[in-house]
């Protein structure tokens, strides 16, 4: 069979899923092959047009790219979803619309660094509303599993976007989590992405901005982000995309050092990578 010379690359790359799937697991690195596998999944099997719709009427975020972060934005979308298991509790159904959404919560959050997936996470739980908890007997709306599971309230995520400047935000609360997990999770491939002169001054500009906060100095963020510095990192990164404005304006340097981080800017939309 011979193939026109317009589809050679196609056909290569489909020989390359094959090959990757199959003896290459014998053969490649795990993290290797699910970082390939999810890349090829981007180029190969892009955005349904239900999706795009989704985007569209639903996400703010999105609606805000331009088009060729807009390509960025669903081709991540889709690698996200790759390795991803819902789990519904509760009765609650699982759409299209669900794991959209959750997707671009997830690549909101990571739109300016290079391909991260959280591939360590494979299972999304999903409760229709806060969930109580056998572990410390309280009721939650969301919370992250360090074995490999983000569980979320669906009612508090779409809270979260319904609202969209109230610096209340569950979905990107605990992918905020996720992340710094993954960021020390090994075996996957997706380790040490954070670059870690940026992770530091983050975390002196934390330091900083906390004492503030004992001191009565200021009330930008909210007293849960006092219980530790991951549930700090949590509740600044709530205030980093819904109020830009005004962290920028009450708290400067903590801005900023969010932005290098994340090599993003909420207030312009700007990104450090373009994979």
């Amino acid at each position: 069979m011979e193939f026109p010379a317009q589809q050679i690359p196609v056909v290569l790359l489909i020989l390359l899923v094959v090959f990757v799937a199959g003896i290459g697991r014998f053969l490649l690195p795990a993290g290797f092959i699910d970082r390939t596998m999810g890349v090829l999944q981007g180029y190969l099997f892009p955005m349904r047009h239900y999706q795009r719709q989704i985007l569209e009427k639903s996400f703010a975020y999105y609606r805000q790219l331009d088009v060729a972060d807009k390509r960025r934005f669903e081709r991540r979308v889709v690698e996200f979803l790759a390795n991803k298991e819902f789990i519904p509790r509760g009765g609650l159904p699982v759409t299209k619309e669900t794991k959209t959404l959750v997707a671009a919560c997830a690549v909101q959050l990571t739109l300016g660094l290079p391909p991260v997936r959280l591939r360590h996470f494979r299972k999304i739980i999903l409760y229709p509303d806060a969930y109580f908890s056998t572990v410390n007997r309280e009721y939650h709306q969301g919370e992250v599993n360090a074995a490999g599971a983000i569980v979320l309230s669906w009612k508090h995520f779409m809270d979260g976007y319904l609202v969209p400047n109230d610096s209340r935000n569950v979905g990107l609360h605990e992918m905020a989590h996720a992340l710094l997990i993954e960021n020390r999770t090994r075996y996957d491939g997706e380790y040490d992405f954070l670059d870690g002169n940026s992770l530091n001054h983050f975390l002196k500009c934390a330091e900083a901005e906390h004492g503030r906060m004992q001191r009565g100095e200021v009330g930008l963020l909210r007293k849960y982000a006092q219980t530790s510095p991951v549930e700090f990192f949590s509740v600044a990164v709530e205030v980093f995309f819904e109020n830009p404005e005004t962290m920028a304006a009450q708290a400067p340097a903590l801005y900023n050092a969010l932005k290098d981080l994340l090599k993003q800017d909420p207030l312009r939309l700007q990104f450090s990578s373009r994979t």
